[in-house]
Order: structure tokens, then C-alpha cells, then sequence
């Protein structure tokens, strides 16, 4: 897709505006520790934190969705999570100065992420994301990204056509569901970004920081 000035930027949430890992990795290592288990190592973790309970506890514990004692420590690590929700969580640099520009061009904005709503809600007001002219999160609708169905909805509730809008994500499945919903895509590279080095992906532009996307979209926007 040729990239147009958008009307509406959509973001995911962990690694893309917020960065969350040191939560999610504190929750996980709690597990561990409570199992008589050393802490996995951050460096092991981080990348894998945009993937949530799967990707944390298959790093963590070699387990996958399906293997006996999974939904165990899924439901214990999301408990843990629940309790210490933003204690060490905040925006990435250069974060805040992206959504005052956006609002300085006239833009809305958005989230869209897995997140569950139990977490989703208290977290976004208490990292200062209130301003978000939606949230849309991995249970609001029937599918999670993947699925473009979560961030038709955004669109929706934005009064917006999703080819009007960008998504922004630090993931592969973010740039699948941004895709599927025929949006414009940017991969934001200074996520955690998984395996795959976001070049890979197909994105419309990868943007190294949150300054970069601010000039991509002032140039299309001037």
C-alpha cells in the first residue's frame, strides 16, 4: 500500500507506546520463583513480551498452549500480572511528543491491543494514555489480532474508514492485522519486535522511533 496522510493513527499498546515488559517479566518471575525456580534472565524475556502469557511462558518455561500445565500457569501469571500492573511500566521516549503532535495536526488516535480488558482498562489511565480516542482490547470483539476485526472496530468508533488510518505495532501480527483491515502499517522497530527483524515484515515504512514516525507523517501531513 502507497502511504497517504492518514486521518487516524491506531497503535498497539505493549512495545509500541508502552513499555511494559518490565511488569509482564516481573509477573512471570514471580512464577518461576514461587516453583523453586531461578528468574529467567530480562534479556531472555523482553523480546518475547508483545506475545503476552504465550510468548512469556513459552520462554520462560518451555510450555506451549495445550501442554499440561499451560492453563496453570497462564491463569497464575495473569493473576500475578493483575496485581502489579504498572509499577515499573511507562511510555517509551518520545511517546508523549508523538501524541501531542498528532494532536497538534488534528489527528485522532487510538489503541488496539491483545491485552485483555482486565488489564487493559486500569493500565492505559495509569501510564497516562487516557487521552485515546478509543481502546480497543484483545476481548472487545470476537477475535484478537491477527484478526482485522479489532481494529475495524477502532476505526469504527473513531467515525473513521480503515483505509484513513495507519496501525502501528512492534509485532509481526500487528502488520497481518493492520493488513487484513486494509490500513496503512508502520512497524515501529523500537519495540521488542520478536525473531523477526521488522524489515521483514511488509510493513508500509518501519520506523526506528517514535521522532521518525512523527517526521513520516508531518511530511505527508505538510
Amino acid at each position: 500500500m502507497h502511504l497517504t496522510t492518514p486521518r487516524a493513527i491506531l497503535f498497539d499498546l505493549d512495545g509500541t507506546l508502552a513499555d511494559t515488559a518490565p511488569d509482564l517479566t516481573g509477573a512471570m518471575n514471580r512464577l518461576r520463583v514461587a516453583r523453586g525456580l531461578p528468574p529467567t534472565p530480562y534479556e531472555t524475556l523482553r523480546p518475547v513480551a508483545s506475545a503476552g502469557a504465550r510468548g512469556l511462558i513459552g520462554a520462560a518455561f518451555g510450555l506451549q498452549p495445550g501442554d499440561e500445565e499451560y492453563e496453570e500457569l497462564r491463569v497464575a501469571f495473569l493473576d500475578n500480572y493483575a496485581s502489579a500492573l504498572a509499577q515499573d511500566s511507562q511510555l517509551f521516549d518520545g511517546v508523549p511528543a508523538l501524541l501531542e503532535s498528532l494532536r497538534g495536526l488534528g489527528l485522532a488516535w487510538g489503541i488496539v491491543t491483545n491485552k485483555a480488558a482486565r488489564f487493559t482498562d486500569p493500565l492505559v489511565p495509569l501510564i497516562g494514555l487516557q487521552q485515546a480516542g478509543c481502546v480497543v482490547s484483545g476481548d472487545t470483539t470476537p477475535h484478537a489480532k491477527p484478526h482485522p476485526a479489532p481494529l475495524l472496530e477502532a476505526a469504527s468508533r473513531l467515525g473513521m474508514r480503515p483505509g484513513d488510518c495507519w496501525y502501528v505495532g512492534d509485532d509481526l501480527r500487528d502488520i497481518q492485522a493492520g493488513q487484513a483491515a486494509g490500513m496503512a502499517t508502520i512497524a515501529a522497530a523500537w519495540g521488542y519486535c520478536g525473531d523477526a527483524p521488522p524489515v521483514t515484515w511488509n510493513a508500509d515504512a518501519v520506523a526506528d522511533s517514535p521522532m521518525q514516525l512523527i517526521e513520516l507523517i508531518r511530511r505527508l501531513s505538510s
